[in-house]
């Protein structure tokens, strides 16, 4: 699983021209599944975006969470997370988990975010989104589960 993490001012996603989801301060993630991934790991990434702490203190440090600076999620699932770009010039997304698999886990990862008090917006799985964000810092973290799960 990979998540593509940016601390934002604000951001929307819209489908048809509609927006279906939109935020004030806090996480746009960007949320890619592969066909290895199981509720565990999802478990396990959702926590850890849930409670990274990267917004500013008083002192200036990144050291609030989400939670501390009342922030919202707009989840996306990008499934081009997992685009490999070692051949060719067209990319291959062997890796990326079919809709069957990935849309039960992507909703697992949101309805897990939610557990933790914190409010998500999100896209409409499979459709063609125009997201709109405005990057605050910029701050943007790439969480790879094949990094860290399981060490």
């Amino acid at each position: 699983m990979r998540v593509l993490l940016q601390r934002v001012k604000h951001a929307s996603v819209k489908v048809d021209d509609t927006v279906c989801g939109q935020i004030e301060q806090g996480f746009l993630l960007l949320v890619g599944i592969t066909d290895t991934d199981t509720e565990e790991i999802v478990k396990k990434l959702a926590s850890k975006c849930a409670k990274l702490r990267v917004f500013e203190d008083e002192n200036g440090k990144l050291n609030q969470g989400l939670q501390d600076v009342k922030g919202k999620i707009l989840s996306i699932s990008q499934f081009t997370l997992y685009a490999d770009c070692r051949k060719g010039r067209r990319p291959s997304f062997d890796r990326a988990a079919k809709g069957e698999i990935a849309k039960p886990l992507y909703e697992l990862f949101n309805k897990e975010l939610e557990s933790y008090g914190i409010v998500v917006e999100t896209g409409i799985f499979g459709a063609d989104m125009k997201v709109e964000l405005l990057n605050d810092g910029p701050v943007t973290i790439l969480l790879d589960s094949d990094e860290w799960v399981g060490k």
